[in-house]
């Protein structure tokens, strides 16, 4: 057996190679499972990445997507169907531009995954109607009492505005702002968009 131990070279040096050859000893059976480890979860990363058939009901049409299953519901509608009327702000759910109605409750679609959304009826803003060939009255409410101005935060509002409503939370000035809270307008509308969603309230006989 070899000697590796240099007698002759200083402390230091000996410490160096010494420390160098106990790591290099110990990171090799972990290396050698870590990679088996890899190896292993290749399948099925592979697997998640396959794309699964999705049938959405937006809008009173039925869709069929090829879809990852990670894919989420807003990027589903605007990158795949084409509806980019729903926005992508944070992305993090945070700021209601996304806001769509499924099952006719309010709901952020980029924190909704599109195979979660499979059998339910979705509705954007470009679905969302009213009788005959009038505005829906939140879209009319929102003209009429000049609820916006870039306009990037309108189409989630007026569709949280309308589950509000239906939810029963627009009895007061100030229970619609706590209700409409996770919906931000970054050019500060909100007097004005207080006074449409109460009008509005008035007019679905909220």
């Amino acid at each position: 057996m070899t000697d590796t131990h240099d007698t002759n070279a200083p402390p230091s040096e000996s410490r160096r190679r010494f420390l160098i050859g106990s790591v290099v000893t110990g990171a090799a059976p972990l290396m050698v499972r870590g990679g088996e480890a890899e190896a292993a979860d290749q399948p099925a990363a592979q697997a998640v990445r396959e794309p699964v058939t999705v049938q959405l009901d937006v809008n009173g049409r039925t869709h069929r997507l090829d879809l990852d299953v990670r894919v989420t519901l807003l990027d589903a509608l605007r990158e795949e169907i084409g509806l980019t009327g729903a926005k992508k702000g944070c992305d993090h759910g945070q700021c209601g531009a996304c806001t769509v109605l499924v099952d006719g409750r309010r709901e952020l679609s980029c924190l909704t995954l599109a195979v979660a959304a499979q059998g339910r009826d979705i509705v954007t803003i470009e679905g969302l109607e009213g009788a005959g060939d009038e505005l829906h009255p939140m879209k009319q409410a929102f003209i009429d009492h000049d609820a916006f101005q870039c306009g990037y935060c309108t189409p989630g509002q007026i569709l949280s505005a309308v589950g509000c409503v239906r939810e029963g939370h627009a009895g007061s000035a100030d229970e619609i702002r706590e209700y409409m809270s996770g919906n931000i307008c970054r050019c500060a509308a909100y007097p004005n968009i207080v006074a449409a969603i109460s009008d509005a309230s008035r007019r679905m006989g909220g």
